[in-house]
């Protein structure tokens, strides 16, 4: 799964780095011929695109190596910090927008042809379209948070490149204020987008558990398993492709401790069943002294 996981989030980080530099040199030639406020603020964007991916890139690489002495849960939590640093520079970008904006919003400025920019624009649109097209496909089939951060801020690109042609459009019939007023709406969006990749990192560093559907269904493998009374003290989290799964099992106390053992074990692989590639632990308790052991499940 590693292995697997490793290749297709490092091609997405790659094609996302490729793709906003063929994108920057386009919108570069663009807005010096249109001076196009609106494409000004893709430009910009992309040049964060490409900060973005390539901190990526090279987190993820980093991200899968294999655990060692000083980092033995491994180095997913890479992947969280790349996600951060992506929201730290999107904001920035946000910021810029927003001031160009509204410098041009109370001074506008006429575009030289604006059907350039409009042709430039549809390019854009449609690759950045097929980058998040295989963006989503990497993200159903790893659950990587840098590349989901990446196909967030793509996925605002392609909202952003459909406003631009909304106001190239409205440009080309003399509402010049339409192109600052687009590029304001498009600092916004991408300010929020931000903040919420933001959000979703921090949550993933300071060790959010699984999401209550995944953990639903850890309890409903444990407590179903023959041999198994109950189940308390469920602790999980995600770093990187890797969960970390820990649950306490309730067993008879006369059970033999070999017995034991090996439900556990069974229990372990039921698991690693339905989450591939999970970090597993589980301890045995006799059922007399769960009133003084950890907390009961509160799940329903």
């Amino acid at each position: 799964m590693n292995q697997t996981y490793g290749r297709l989030v490092s091609r997405a980080a790659i094609a996302a780095t490729v793709m906003a530099s063929l994108l920057l040199l386009i919108k570069i030639f663009a807005w010096w011929y249109t001076g196009s406020v609106s494409i000004l603020a893709a430009l910009v964007d992309s040049l964060v695109d490409i900060a973005a991916s390539l901190t990526n890139l090279l987190v993820v690489r980093y991200s899968l190596q294999p655990a060692d002495d000083e980092h033995t849960f491994g180095h997913g939590k890479a992947e969280s910090l790349a996600a951060l640093a992506q929201s730290m520079f999107i904001s920035g970008s946000a910021l810029f927008l927003f001031l160009t904006g509204i410098q041009h919003l109370i001074t506008p400025t006429p575009m030289n042809e604006p059907g350039v920019g409009v042709v430039v624009t549809l390019i854009a649109l449609v690759c950045t379209i097929i980058l998040v097209t295989f963006q989503r496909w990497v993200v159903r089939k790893t659950q990587s948070q840098a590349v989901r951060a990446d196909m967030l801020h793509y996925q605002s690109d392609v909202m952003m490149n459909g406003a631009i042609l909304v106001a190239l459009g409205l440009a080309w019939y003399g509402w010049h204020r339409a192109d600052a007023l687009f590029a304001l709406g498009i600092g916004i969006y991408i300010l929020y987008s931000a903040l919420r990749m933001g959000y979703e990192a921090v949550q993933s560093l300071l060790d959010r558990a699984l999401p209550d559907e995944e953990r639903q269904e850890i309890i409903d493998i444990v407590t179903s398993w023959p041999g198994v009374n109950g189940a308390h003290d469920l602790r999980t989290r995600q770093s990187g492709p890797t969960r970390f799964i820990q649950i306490h099992l309730e067993m008879e106390d006369n059970l033999p401790l070999v017995q034991a053992h090996l439900v556990a074990e069974q229990v372990e692989q039921a698991i690693l069943r339905r989450f591939p590639g999970s970090d597993v632990i589980i301890h045995q308790d006799p059922c007399s002294v769960v009133p003084r052991e950890g907390k009961r499940f509160e799940l329903s």
